[in-house]
């Protein structure tokens, strides 16, 4: 018996992994986050399947559903939203299942972030502009650590994705502003992927309030960089005529 954290993107139901959509046909058991997981996901479960939306389960009864299935010999598909190593609250489970000698694994998903840069049509890292992606949040119920606090990451003007935080924007662009420019380019996008997607696209001086006009307040995704708009950049190493002959070259030429 396995239990499979399993990354469902970050709305589009076909977002979700080869992987991770033949686990969840093959699980008898499937746990989902219904708050925030689209239910055509699950609903590729074998019709035999016992499907249960987790939203207003506690830890503790989680980890009971899931105890009762392993006791059964029962493979259980955790799906959760986007990437579950990111923000997924799957670190306290994990640490339940080792303690009670439950053998799982990770599937990945695809994150908002890169659904994000997707819907804009912008690449996240652009050679002398941004090689650096920095995921975070802003500080609410959870508490950041100690170095990890916004004006501290922003001394290094990487490209941003901020999760978890639009309710707090005003306050966000106030830190991020003194390092990045008042005229950096920001976007925020709200329930990125989804059929009722929707997005702002900025700078820092004007962001919050094209946001508060258009009433996003939860489920947004905020990005910030010189990235979203960028004046112009120097091509990829990828792509030049010497980097394409060195491997053109035949590994026993002098």
């Amino acid at each position: 018996m396995t239990v499979y954290f399993i990354g469902a993107g970050p709305g589009d139901p076909e977002l979700i992994t080869v992987k991770g959509q033949r686990l969840i046909r093959e699980c008898p058991l499937v746990l989902y986050a219904g708050s925030l997981v689209p239910k055509e996901v699950v609903l590729a479960a074998n019709p035999k399947a016992e499907i249960v939306n987790t939203a207003d389960l506690s830890l503790e009864e989680i980890i009971a559903r899931i105890r009762a299935a392993h006791e059964h010999g029962l493979d259980v598909a955790r799906v959760h939203t986007g990437d579950p190593a990111l923000y997924g609250a799957i670190g306290e489970q994990m640490r339940e299942l080792e303690r009670l000698g439950i053998p799982y694994q990770v599937v990945p998903g695809v994150t908002a972030a890169f659904a994000g840069a997707a819907l804009l049509r912008r690449e996240l890292t652009l050679p002398g502009i941004s090689q650096t992606i920095i995921f975070t949040r802003h500080a609410g119920k959870t508490p950041m650590p100690e170095g990890e606090s916004l004006p501290e990451l922003a001394r290094h003007r990487a490209t941003l994705a901020i999760y978890l935080s639009v309710d707090k924007l005003r306050e966000i662009v106030a830190e991020l502003t003194p390092y990045y420019g008042a005229d950096c380019p920001a976007a925020v996008l709200h329930r990125v992927s989804w059929p009722d997607q929707d997005g702002v696209v900025g700078t820092l001086a004007d962001i919050a309030a094209q946001v508060e006009a258009k009433g996003f307040t939860r489920t947004a995704l905020i990005l910030v960089g010189r990235v979203i708009q960028p004046d112009g950049f120097p091509p990829s190493y990828l792509y030049s005529a010497e980097h394409a002959a060195a491997y053109r070259r035949h590994p026993n030429a002098g």
